[in-house]
């Protein structure tokens, strides 16, 4: 391992990296939607070693008292045992916490998900959206992997659509639709991706192996719409990052994630429009 890192410490000086890459440049990623049956939505996600499942449910809830027209996410993520092993024990519920507070930082935006599409009756019913993130191997640019996958996720998510009948006592009654395709889906198209940007040298790159991660002292965690508007970013490791860096990477955090939410975009519309017949796609190749 020693020999390595040091080597792509220095090859990053020159727009290459040891896999071939340039400093902006992904690797393949594959995503497959509609992969977990009994839930509303979900997606897999793969990118390097990567592997990330994402299930969606939508259970009915009672709406927060300060937000009475709106419904809400909830987010639970687990390490599976053998993700990797530095998550033995405690190490993979700190993880999973981590990754639990970005998501709910990233969809706390007014514009990620239209919540009050979400409510059936003001301050008495609404969806509740349990958002399970399973870690089933970590390679490496977890963060951006698991955005991927949330947004795959709640893009395949249906919620039957329900009416609600009240009697002339007001008492109300809940009326579920009984065609199965009567439904209602999310709109996504605001849902941020998040953009790593791991700072290696003078240099920073995207989509980090973990031997880059493990010669990076710093990471910009950037989460960016398909605009190229950065909704939020959060600084990650023991590193400090300069304001210049800082710009830079924010930079290219945007120009990065808008080419991936276009790729992304355009690979759920296609997966979608070839039905159950499809074939796993990967994109950005």
């Amino acid at each position: 391992g020693s020999q390595l890192t040091a080597s792509s410490a220095s090859r990053v000086y020159e727009d290459l990296r040891v896999d071939g890459r340039g400093c902006e440049d992904y690797r393949c990623v594959e995503v497959e939607t509609d992969v977990v049956s009994n839930t509303s939505g979900s997606a897999r996600v793969k990118l390097g070693h990567t592997d990330i499942l994402v299930g969606v449910k939508a259970e009915m809830g009672t709406p927060k008292l300060e937000k009475p027209n709106e419904g809400y996410l909830e987010f639970f993520v687990d390490c599976s045992a053998n993700a990797t092993p530095e998550f033995e024990g405690r190490g993979g519920d700190d993880l999973g916490t981590e990754i639990a507070n970005t998501l709910y930082r990233i969809f706390n935006n007014k514009s990620s998900v239209d919540l009050k599409t979400l409510c059936i009756s003001p301050r008495e019913h609404c969806w509740v959206l349990y958002v399970d993130v399973l870690l089933l191997e970590c390679g490496g640019n977890l963060f951006d992997a698991i955005s991927i996958a949330v947004k795959a996720a709640l893009f395949n998510t249906s919620i039957p659509r329900v009416r609600v009948l009240e009697d002339e006592e007001g008492s109300k009654d809940i009326e579920l639709s009984d065609d199965p395709y009567d439904c209602i889906r999310l709109n996504v198209d605001n849902v941020p991706c998040i953009v790593t940007l791991c700072k290696i040298g003078y240099r920073h790159v995207v989509d980090a192996t973990l031997q880059e991660e493990a010669c990076s002292l710093a990471s910009l965690l950037v989460s960016v719409t398909s605009k190229g508007v950065v909704t939020c970013m959060r600084k990650v490791g023991k590193g400090s990052l300069d304001p210049e860096s800082i710009f830079e990477m924010m930079e290219t955090g945007k120009r990065v994630g808008k080419v991936l939410h276009a790729s992304l975009q355009s690979v759920l519309h296609k997966e979608e429009s070839l039905g159950p017949k499809r074939q796993k796609v990967g994109f950005l190749g």
